[in-house]
């Protein structure tokens, strides 16, 4: 794993443990599997209507919206350990 995502884990882990009380991602543990599973299939629906755009821009919308998935899937793994 890169080094990227052992730090990402490692910020996910330590919200799980010492919420902040502003923080997006305390507020995903609150919610529980139905508030995490509820944003990854909303990131997901976006992120097959960024596939289907063209050029630059839907170039960039794709990437964008991927991240998001991937952030939403890394914290339902570290929600469940």
């Amino acid at each position: 794993m890169s080094s990227v995502l052992h730090q990402l884990m490692a910020v996910l882990e330590d919200r799980k443990v010492n919420p902040p009380p502003n923080s997006y991602t305390a507020r995903l543990y609150a919610g529980g599997d139905a508030k995490i599973g509820s944003k990854i299939t909303e990131e997901a629906h976006e992120l097959l209507e960024a596939a289907g755009e063209s050029g630059d821009q839907g170039r960039r919308h794709l990437i964008y919206e991927s991240s998001d998935v991937i952030y939403h899937l890394l914290v339902l793994l570290a929600f469940h350990g």
